[in-house]
């Protein structure tokens, strides 16, 4: 009784702790790039029109026109790539259950042929195959998990797709403009706060990576605040050619 106990012991200590970052990402992985992506992108295009000396009105309505049309233009690319992709495998999946109801018994055989390859006894791989056979839709399900690494269960919104990357963008795109919809003068606030952001949505990327927090924070504060200082050396180089 004590073994049995101990392996008990032993099982719940393994279920507990063998666990697994979600690799996918889940929403998290594509929003925090959304954010990042709008917050890069408008705070180099803001201080890229800063570089050139331009007012504080002519500043604030780039941002606010660079969070626009990066957001729509977000959501709009978003909605058509994952609408389209859902159609492909929509239509992949039809003929997939054409087959099915056609060829049944060579689908059958395909479904056992792919458990055997698997290592599985040729009489359990057909008795298997046969039994998940029975209902059309598990049999679709199947086949479309093991042939094209799909679950028609699962199948990506492309509405919800574009709402989330509008979303995401953005709330990004937001914080460089929003010292100046505060009553900033001057562009240094808005860079400030742009590169707190950079660093925490840097640090979140921690959470579906293996590096560390301060390290994945630093890095997207680097290569942001890189980005930014070159739009803002191109723009004086270019505001001081064009005057």
């Amino acid at each position: 009784m004590a073994i049995i106990e101990t392996e008990a012991t032993l099982h719940e200590a393994h279920r507990d702790n063998h666990t697994h970052r979600d690799v996918n990402g889940g929403w998290l992985r594509p929003a925090v790039f959304g954010a990042m992506d709008g917050l890069v992108s408008n705070l180099a295009l803001m201080t890229g029109v800063a570089g050139g000396a331009v007012s504080q009105q002519t500043i604030v309505i780039t941002g606010l026109a660079g969070l626009a049309a990066g957001a729509f233009s977000m959501a709009a690319g978003e909605y058509t790539s994952v609408a389209s992709q859902r159609e492909l495998v929509e239509a992949e999946l039809d003929v997939e259950r054409c087959e099915l109801r056609k060829h049944p018994k060579d689908e059958l055989e395909e479904l056992a042929a792919l458990y055997r390859s698997r290592g599985v006894e040729p009489a359990l791989a057909r008795e298997v195959a046969t039994q998940l056979s029975k209902d059309p839709e598990q049999a679709l399900e199947i086949h479309a998990r093991e042939e094209l690494g799909i679950d028609p269960s699962d199948l990506p919104s492309p509405l919800v797709a574009a709402v989330s990357s509008f979303g995401a963008f953005a709330l990004g795109a937001l914080l460089p403009v929003l010292p100046y919809l505060l009553g900033a003068a001057s562009l240094w606030p808005a860079v400030l706060l742009a590169l707190v952001g950079l660093f925490a949505c840097g640090a979140l990327v921690a959470k579906v990576t293996a590096r560390s927090w301060w390290f994945s924070g630093l890095r997207q504060l680097a290569l942001g605040g890189a980005a930014a200082g070159v739009t803002y050396a191109l723009g004086a180089l270019f505001g001081t050619a064009v005057g």
